[in-house]
């Protein structure tokens, strides 16, 4: 029986219920633990002389091995975070381009397959994660490496307006074909490919539905990533909350709770929902003292001056609420620059009225699911929902908002909270459904089948340049 080989930028052994931050770490890590197999790729060290280590947890081997500083300065913090990230979120704005960096990108992609080989076996099945390794399948077959290599993007793929902003656009889709399967979360993202393919490179949609494009015949598809609902509901419903946790007002009774976990990240829209908040406290004064909103929101890529810029903005923006509308028996925003257990936050979206969830782009978005899936189907809350969010493809019963509209969003919080319960079991029930049909498992699922089910030609390689592994 064939292997799954899975293959990330970050790698590390997840102990059971810890939280991971973002979509691909808890995606990747719950298809392996049932599936099992390695899970291979950089281990967050940064050292002059890097390892190979392995550690096996379950039925899970963790492969890992650290980078240099020019690796992680060029391909990390430069090229991936720096030009790949704000370009594909459609922020060509906060982008940057060198071309060291790009070299420097390549340079470690080729080293990290050139580590791989040894630990493949002829009939494994190997699964590569997400941007920061869309060279990873030429550099592979550059190997000599002849396996079933498939691709899934986690985050969203940009209208090619929008990708041709990066210079080597040409040469990095380029390296995207020699994969026998590209998965996208949305139709949208893979229409956006396929346009660019088509109009840029002139390359062919076959009979079959699999593309033609560098001399390459290879497939592409729409894979949403999903969630075990029944887990989270059951983590959800055991969890004891912690009392002080939840505010009273004067009367003694809960407040209503609105909640939001994301990435430190300025794709998720942080600032743009604490204005909405504040529109939506001076709006409609009648929910001051009977709600709070918990905004969770760890830190992520510290080192980065852009994400240090945000983290100090929405410490200002939180400090500004809360100086001008609180009270000495109310708080109206609790702001969380820390991660938390996984069942903390299962606990937390359980009994928190509103899920409040508006990125301004975001590939899927699994916290508008687990919160979904972690509510009371006698009594369930509302989920507010940017449209901008691969989510919103299929929670079509949420309240659907636009991120750039605060008073848009203001409103749908104070409808959320005034929702009747008829109403709310309905949209619940609804979005449940479609939870349901497009779980973890079939994500997993259904990406493996059609990888292995797919006959291409074999993908060779003219090595018309060299990136040496550092």
């Amino acid at each position: 029986m064939s292997r799954l080989v899975v293959v990330s930028n970050r790698v590390a052994p997840i102990k059971e219920g810890k939280v991971a931050a973002g979509g691909l770490a808890v995606g990747v890590y719950d298809a392996l633990r049932q599936a099992g197999g390695i899970w291979f790729g950089w281990n967050g060290e940064v050292n002059a002389h890097p390892q190979v280590r392995s550690e096996t947890v379950g039925n899970i081997t963790y492969v890992t091995l650290a980078l240099t500083k020019l690796d992680y300065d060029q391909y990390y913090r430069g090229f991936s975070n720096a030009t790949l990230w704000p370009i594909f979120h459609y922020r060509i704005d906060l982008a940057r381009y060198s071309r060291e960096e790009y070299e420097g990108y390549r340079r470690v992609n080729a080293m990290l397959a050139e580590q791989l080989k040894p630990l493949l076996k002829p009939d494994d099945i190997v699964w590569i994660h997400d941007y920061h390794l869309i060279p990873f399948a030429e550099a592979c077959r550059m190997q000599g490496i002849r396996n079933r290599i498939g691709f899934f993007l986690h985050i969203p793929f940009p209208a090619p307006e929008i990708l041709t902003a990066i210079p080597p656009h040409n040469d990095l889709l380029k390296t995207l074909c020699y994969y026998d399967l590209i998965g996208f979360q949305t139709e949208t993202d893979k229409l956006a490919f396929q346009d660019y393919i088509t109009r840029e490179v002139r390359g062919v949609i076959e009979r079959d539905g699999s593309l033609t494009a560098y001399g390459q015949n290879f497939r592409a598809g729409v894979y949403p990533i999903g969630v075990v609902p029944d887990e989270i509901r059951h983590v959800a419903e055991s969890y004891k909350m912690r009392r002080q946790l939840v505010g009273r007002n004067r009367a003694g009774d809960l407040r209503k709770t609105i909640i939001s976990v994301d990435r430190l990240d300025y794709s998720k829209g942080l600032v743009e929902r604490f204005h909405a908040y504040e529109q939506f406290l001076d709006r409609f004064p009648e929910h001051r003292r009977n709600v709070e909103f918990i905004q969770i929101a760890p830190t992520s890529r510290s080192d980065v001056k852009t994400y240090q810029a945000i983290r100090h903005q929405l410490e200002s923006e939180a400090g500004h609420i809360n100086g001008r509308l609180a009270d000495l028996d109310w708080t109206p925003l609790h702001y969380l620059n820390k991660s938390h257990d996984r069942r903390v936050l299962m606990g937390l979206f359980h009994r928190a009225e509103v899920g409040f969830v508006t990125p301004l782009r975001d590939g899927m978005n699994l916290v508008a699911k687990e919160y979904v899936a972690a509510q009371d189907p006698d009594n369930p809350g509302v989920l507010v929902l940017s449209r901008f969010a691969g989510a919103a493809s299929e929670l079509t019963s949420a309240l659907i908002v636009n991120p750039y509209d605060c008073v848009g969003m203001a409103e749908a919080l104070d409808r959320a909270l005034r929702m009747p319960l008829a109403e709310r079991k309905d949209r619940y029930e609804h979005m449940m459904r479609a939870i349901r049909r497009c779980d973890l498992d079939a994500w997993r699922d259904n990406f493996l089948r059609d990888l292995k089910a797919f006959s291409s030609r074999p993908k060779m390689v003219k090595p018309d340049r060299v990136f040496a592994s550092s």
